[in-house]
């Protein structure tokens, strides 16, 4: 790695991935803060198509997302979209869990019979985040870094919930009434001004399935 700061740099993509997961997860707890959450996801999608524009698997996955966003946004006035921004926000809480355990698990016995270390909790790579980080530190090993920022990121899944649960009281029936009027779904009350919405996104999704089709 070269360029930035690596205190910051290298567990950004942990710490980074958790926290991103515990906002997810806390607009998952509400319809309309799940569709702000979704046009957030939107642009964040746009940037990484321009960044790896010639990655057809990157097409291919951000193609998908965005279709199961339209899809769920016009499904029972939005409310199934708070269940799927709800289930990326769990998945990339979750990915931290997987990467510092999962694989670890899995693949310690093929590292040990090679001789080498990974990252984290298990193993123990040289070229790990966590052993590059321990190594700029150098006052722990890279599992004690490992497992610190395991526990960060079931901090911030937690945080998630609670702020979710907190901040989000209204019953199932409320949000319903409340997402009718604040980007509705095109065909539910209060549609007139804001139906254009979901549109956009099916037709910036259409634009870039051509897009995808004329790269093959």
């Amino acid at each position: 790695m070269s360029g930035g700061v690596p205190w910051i740099t290298l567990p950004a993509g942990y710490l980074g991935s958790s926290l991103i997961g515990a906002c997810l997860i806390t607009c998952g707890f509400d319809t309309n803060a799940s569709k702000v959450a979704c046009l957030a996801l939107g642009a964040f999608f746009l940037f990484t198509l321009w960044w790896a524009r010639r990655n057809l698997l990157t097409w291919v996955l951000i193609l998908g997302m965005s279709g199961l966003i339209v899809l769920f946004w016009l499904v029972a006035d939005s409310v199934a979209l708070r269940f799927f921004v709800l289930f990326i926000g769990v998945m990339s809480d979750l990915y931290v869990l997987w990467d510092v355990i999962g694989k670890s698990m899995i693949k310690s016995s093929m590292f040990h019979a090679n001789g080498s270390s990974d990252d984290t909790i298990e193993r123990k790579v040289n070229s790990s985040d966590a052993s590059a980080f321990a190594r700029i530190c150098g006052c722990c090993p890279s599992r004690v870094w490992g497992v610190i920022w395991l526990i960060i990121a079931f901090m911030f899944f937690a945080a998630g919930v609670i702020v979710g649960i907190v901040a989000f009281k209204e019953s199932t029936s409320e949000q319903e009434s409340e997402s009718a009027h604040f980007l509705p779904a095109p065909g539910s009350s209060g549609a007139v001004a804001y139906a254009p919405i979901p549109s956009v996104l099916a037709m910036i999704a259409a634009v870039l399935s051509w897009n995808l089709l004329s790269r093959i």
